[in-house]
């Protein structure tokens, strides 16, 4: 089992930026990619942003290209989500996921493993 933990979230103004954390702890080497995905208040959880843990290459959303970045730390097991001129509509619970299997990245429910989730609040 893969245990993952969130930690960043908070209340930001528009414009301004938040770093998520997702730390992954037990059998970590079955990870092949982690991803990002956020559910707001009244609305569908959708796909963010994903990273395969060998290649490094990623995926995002095309609402949050040129703001928001996805990296991970191997030694750390970590993976972050830097997000940059955040707007209201960010606003929502983001999880962090994490798979075995091969890609896509964008379905939650296809995902191996599961966080809690952090809150975003972004205001006006």
């Amino acid at each position: 089992q893969v245990q993952l933990v969130e930690s960043g979230g908070g209340l930001v103004q528009a414009g301004g930026s938040l770093r998520l954390s997702c730390a992954a702890s037990g059998r970590t080497f079955s990870i092949n990619a982690m991803a990002w995905f956020r559910q707001a208040p009244g609305k569908e959880r959708e796909f963010v942003a994903s990273i395969r843990w060998s290649v490094s290459s990623t995926v995002y959303v095309d609402s949050v290209k040129g703001r928001f970045t996805i990296s991970r730390d191997n030694a750390k097991n970590t993976v972050y989500l830097q997000m940059n001129s955040l707007k209201p509509e960010d606003t929502a619970v983001y999880s962090c996921t994490a798979a075995r299997g091969p890609p896509p990245y964008n379905n939650y429910a296809g995902m191996s493993y599961w966080g809690k989730g952090t809150l975003v609040t972004v205001t006006s």
